[in-house]
């Protein structure tokens, strides 16, 4: 299957790569020459972390690097213009995935599946600028693509079951499992979490727990990887804001508000490891 990404940020690189691995003939859009080298780079430094571990053999990484490095552009109509499944992978902004959607329905072929990984917004709202809403989905990969697991499949009401299926039987040659959900504000995962992460912070700034010792619980008690504070500086507190703010402005449900230190920590510049500082010092 030709595959194309869109996006080379975290996850539109973990994409990439998932797809390149499981030998589909897969291209890269890129934003601008910076971020396809920034990108390509992480994706090797990814691949490197497998060989190391031995799941994973050089010559396998330097053809899966290949593939990849042959597939990336800034150029949408020469990666989109034959593509088969198409991944939008870009920024939670929706202006800017609207305007995509449409490039992407006037350059892809009539049998090309459009893909969003949005947290966020509903399917509805990119189907409908398309002549193909049958051909809009959900995929919501998580962070990092290449460890979890699971991935939403998210099916607006226009999409069609031929769509759902072929998307589903893409995610599994992924080695994913895909789960279906309805088109709901923040679907299923970003709503549960968001809500944990938001309630993490709130509780914080009440002085019931500290930024540590909150993240030890959900460690200790929950038995989870990481607590939400790590889970924060992870995922970048200004995305994990924009989620909610999304969600608020669609439910205006007032439990989906981003709590007062969430906010102020983002007009500091304190957005987590991406930026050296956030509920904790990243170096």
């Amino acid at each position: 299957m030709r595959v194309c990404v869109v996006g080379i940020g975290v996850m539109g690189n973990g994409i990439a790569q998932l797809c390149a691995h499981a030998r589909h003939e897969t291209s890269i859009v890129g934003r601008s020459k910076e971020s396809l080298e920034r990108g390509l780079k992480n994706i090797q430094s990814s691949l490197s972390v497998f060989v190391k571990r031995g799941e994973i053999r050089q010559e396998e990484v330097d053809s899966i690097l290949k593939t990849i490095r042959a597939g990336a552009t800034m150029n949408l109509e020469e990666s989109a213009g034959n593509a088969d499944f198409v991944i939008e992978a870009v920024y939670e902004d929706l202006e800017l995935k609207k305007k995509l959607f449409r490039d992407l329905d006037r350059i892809c072929p009539d049998h090309t599946i459009l893909a969003s990984n949005t947290s966020t917004f509903p399917i509805i709202t990119l189907a409908t600028v398309t002549e193909r809403p049958d051909k809009v989905i959900g995929t919501h990969f998580m962070n990092p693509p290449l460890l979890v697991r699971g991935v939403e499949i998210i099916k607006s009401l226009m999409t069609s079951v031929d769509t759902v299926q072929m998307t589903n039987k893409f995610v599994r040659s992924l080695g994913k499992e895909p789960i279906e959900v309805k088109d709901s504000p923040g679907f299923v995962v970003s709503r549960m979490i968001c809500l944990v992460m938001n309630e993490a912070v709130r509780m914080h700034e009440e002085g019931v727990a500290s930024v540590e010792d909150i993240d030890k619980i959900a460690k200790l008690c929950f038995n989870w990887p990481m607590g939400p504070f790590q889970l924060l500086d992870l995922i970048g507190i200004d995305i994990v804001a924009a989620v909610l703010n999304a969600m608020y402005n669609e439910t205006g449900s007032e439990r989906f508000k981003p709590a007062l230190l969430m906010t102020q920590m983002i007009r500091a510049g304190w957005t987590g490891r991406k930026a050296g500082k956030g509920f904790y010092e990243h170096r």
